[in-house]
């Protein structure tokens, strides 16, 4: 069995937010491409219902040692380990993503919000971290970067909260919390969230909103004025879904964005950017 093997067929189109758009200059997409095609494929291994989980930690080392050069296996690990070495851009951020998949095909449950945190910091934060630094952005911005990666991650979590258990086990809501309403993870196997559970997810958007509230001044803190614009629509996408789960239940409602829904808060949200970013020069290249 390969990587190759247990890949979805899901690309960039079918992500719940922008990966490398049109906003970013066309110099750093090679990388972020690079970077999100090795991400996509280790993350397919990991959420591959059939592979026996031996099999996909081996994968996983293979895509790690196709990535720091022990091997060329993998050829999205070549592909990323040739264009970090030519831009001088470090692995560590691949290499923290494959620890949160290998997480993945072992770790079934959570115990509360700081053991999710800890996972995001493997599973979300990597990714902000590696576009600031092919963007050349400040370590200094990685707290706001994480908490925005983190309130992403957790989003994703409550709108896939039933797929996620019908297909894989997996319940990234803290079990305890499911305890304490007096509910199991089965609950999330019904056709719509009972009352306990719905108080649940929305408890968890609320405190979600938190992260969100740390992250609100990351945008305006990015010098590369198109990398501002791409995180400043993913922050409005956030916070519109993030809302959205507040009062909606995923069991039996949409709570994903259409790419008219996109198109409409980005077009809502651009004369209030255009106006911040009035404050600091366009320092983007072509």
């Amino acid at each position: 069995m390969s990587v190759s093997d247990l890949q979805s067929g899901k690309g960039a189109g079918d992500e719940n937010f922008p990966v490398a758009s049109f906003l970013i200059a066309p110099r750093h997409r090679p990388p972020v491409m690079a970077f999100y095609r090795f991400v996509r494929a280790a993350d397919d291994v990991a959420d591959n219902a059939d592979a026996p989980t031996d099999e996909k930690l081996a994968l996983l080392d293979a895509m790690r040692a196709s990535l720091v050069g022990e091997s060329d296996a993998v050829p999205e690990g070549v592909a990323l380990r040739t264009i970090l070495a030519a831009r001088n851009l470090s692995p560590v951020h691949a290499l923290d993503l494959l620890e949160a998949f290998r997480r993945d095909c072992t770790k079934l449950r959570y115990r509360d919000w700081d053991d999710l945190l800890d996972y995001c910091r493997y599973s979300a934060m990597p990714v902000g971290r590696f576009v600031l630094e092919v963007h050349g952005e400040s370590p200094d911005l990685w707290p706001l970067n994480d908490a925005l990666c983190a309130a992403l991650q957790i989003i994703n979590h409550l709108q896939d909260c039933a797929k996620d258990w019908r297909e894989l086990g997996r319940v990234y809501i803290p079990e305890p919390l499911l305890e304490q309403a007096g509910i199991g993870v089965a609950a999330l196997g019904a056709d719509r969230a009972n009352p306990a559970l719905a108080g649940i997810i929305a408890g968890l958007a609320r405190k979600n909103a938190q992260l969100l509230d740390l992250s609100r001044p990351f945008a305006g803190r990015i010098a590369d004025a198109r990398l501002a614009l791409e995180v400043d629509l993913i922050q409005t996408l956030a916070d519109d879904l993030n809302a959205l789960l507040m009062t909606r239940d995923p069991l039996s409602q949409p709570v994903h964005h259409s790419k008219r829904d996109v198109a409409t808060l980005f077009v809502k949200r651009l004369p209030g950017f255009a106006l911040t970013r009035l404050r600091r020069p366009w320092t983007s290249k072509p």
